[in-house]
């Protein structure tokens, strides 16, 4: 099974996790709310399939391109 690397989108702080490790989510559901200059962006999933790891934490600072999350997909 293929991984997917879900990466930040813009430069901003980490403000939701809304997945845990094990939950299965399908493509376009909210994995994170990013925060930046007080415009919160979701961050969505690419794939269906189950969250593997979360590389970040809430309050984190995150800059474009970083990986968040890492989903197997289905």
């Amino acid at each position: 099974m293929a991984e997917e690397y879900v990466e930040a989108h813009i430069t901003g702080t980490v403000w939701k996790i809304l997945v845990e490790v094990g939950d299965e989510v399908e493509e376009d559901d909210e994995l994170i709310i990013l925060e930046s200059m007080k415009m919160e962006m979701p961050v969505e999933s690419p794939v269906d399939g189950v969250v593997t790891a979360i590389h970040v934490e809430e309050g984190e600072a995150v800059d474009e391109e970083d990986v968040l999350i890492t989903i197997e997909e289905d």
